[in-house]
């Protein structure tokens, strides 16, 4: 018997992914992985699915739990080995990014899986380091098109159709039963940032990204958060996820982030790291003066130039000898509350390897650890009192056809049952300012903690 055959068929169009995600969230394994149109001009596509055929967690010791039988036992072949059980056949229709695979996330602690490093921050957010879903169906939103379309076989459309017909429950409220507070206080901020300053300028690193976390009590619907979320901050590489977690409690992310990671397309790798960030003006004078600052900003700069160097050397490791360019270095873009220097590194895959190397290879991205990776990841586990979990890791899929698109995983909170979690943080480098830096780190989420607040 031959596999199924994946179709395209053409469903009413919707400007936000919410109307159709509204009547999918409560499904097992519901995923958004969301542009931000059309409060954000930069991303093109949607992608919704649910009920995946089969899930897989990686743990914190490494081993690898799926509800599907696996032979592999490591982590990396264990997610090759469930994206080969996929049996459908891909549509004729190529220009759609994803027509099932694996989507899910990556933790910034799946990183202590692929190198060698210290053991000292603790680990208190009850999640797995990797949670994915094999999925077999996807519903596209092409907003440049503006075209939504489902990918399915003939007999899983009808289910879904089914689904997107059913009554919408109503969305119930959510607030904050506290106010987020900030894990260190500022005084302590300080200490952290001189150790950092003291690792810089005795040349353990050029970089270190240094982070706070802040966390609030919450209660009611997190889907209503997400919505006023999106709406105070539309990013192009915004995602949903949630799930139950063993003790029968709400497990959710919520990302609102302008980054990708890594993306990857007909053997092409591309990664765009950003480094630098000014606030929005209040007038379009000072809005101007701001993006002028940072355009000319040499420190912002120079963090940019570091980071891209990384980036350069891990594309390398799996890209085609003489592939690696930059054919972007530290360009402005502006999001409705800042400004960065977004740079863009890419290169051609080599023919040895696939998309689960070259995240390996890049992994977590250099723009949230500093340079050099490893030994900057040492000194964030030894200053950071608890590990970042999903927050800097990556959110993302991997299409059955070999492509790959993740985003790093900033402006994003983590909920677990009713504790919510937010974290800000920059990179400092040696001529970095302490103030500016400390002002920085909460100025990239005062938006998203106000928007709940």
């Amino acid at each position: 018997m031959s596999d199924p055959q994946l179709l395209v068929y053409d469903l009413p169009w919707q400007e936000t992914p919410t109307r159709y995600f509204s009547a999918l969230r409560h499904r097992p394994g519901a995923v958004l992985l969301d542009s931000g149109r059309p409060g954000n001009g930069t991303g093109r596509f949607d992608i919704l699915s649910s009920d995946p055929l089969a899930t897989l967690t990686v743990e914190h010791n490494g081993q690898c739990r799926a509800s599907t039988p696996l032979e592999a036992t490591t982590p990396l072949a264990a997610q090759r080995e469930l994206l080969s059980q996929l049996n459908t056949l891909a549509p004729e229709e190529d220009s759609l990014p994803f027509v099932g695979g694996l989507i899910g996330y990556w933790s910034y602690d799946f990183g202590r899986l692929l190198e060698h490093l210290s053991d000292s921050a603790s680990a208190d957010i009850d999640m797995p380091l990797v949670r994915l879903g094999l999925y077999d169906w996807a519903l596209i939103q092409d907003h440049e098109q503006q075209r939504s379309v489902l990918v399915a076989t003939a007999e899983r459309r009808n289910e879904v159709l089914e689904w997107l017909a059913a009554e919408i429950a109503p969305v119930s409220s959510f607030r904050l039963i506290t106010p987020f507070t900030a894990d260190i206080d500022r005084s302590e901020y300080g200490r952290l940032y001189r150790r950092v300053s003291h690792y810089l300028h005795s040349g353990d690193c050029y970089q270190v990204n240094l982070a706070q976390r802040f966390q609030a009590r919450c209660e009611g619907d997190s889907w209503s958060a997400w919505q006023r979320l999106r709406e105070a901050t539309p990013a192009p590489f915004s995602a949903w996820l949630s799930w139950q977690g063993e003790d029968g409690g709400e497990r959710t992310l919520l990302s609102l982030s302008p980054e990708s990671f890594l993306a990857l397309s007909n053997r092409r790798l591309i990664t765009r790291p950003i480094k630098g960030t000014r606030p929005r003006g209040a007038t379009a004078a000072t809005d101007r003066q701001l993006a002028d600052e940072l355009r000319n900003s040499r420190k912002d700069l120079a963090e940019n130039v570091m980071i891209v160097d990384l980036l350069r050397n891990d594309l390398g490791r799996v890209c085609r000898p003489g592939s690696v360019q930059v054919p972007g270095l530290a360009e402005l873009e502006s999001y409705r509350n800042v400004h960065h220097l977004v740079s863009t590194v890419e290169g051609e895959l080599s023919a040895d390897f696939d998309a689960f190397d070259a995240l390996a290879a890049a992994f977590p991205g250099g723009s949230i650890t500093g340079a050099p990776r490893i030994r900057a990841m040492d000194i964030i586990d030894e200053l950071e009192a608890t590990r970042r979990g999903p927050w800097c890791g990556s959110i993302g899929y991997i299409d059955l056809r070999g492509g790959m698109s993740t985003s790093i995983t900033i402006r994003t909170l983590v909920r677990e049952n009713d504790r919510l979690c937010i974290w800000g943080g920059g990179g400092i480098v040696a001529d970095s300012d302490e103030q500016s830096e400390y002002d920085e780190s909460i100025a990239k989420i005062r938006h998203l903690m106000n928007a709940l607040g």
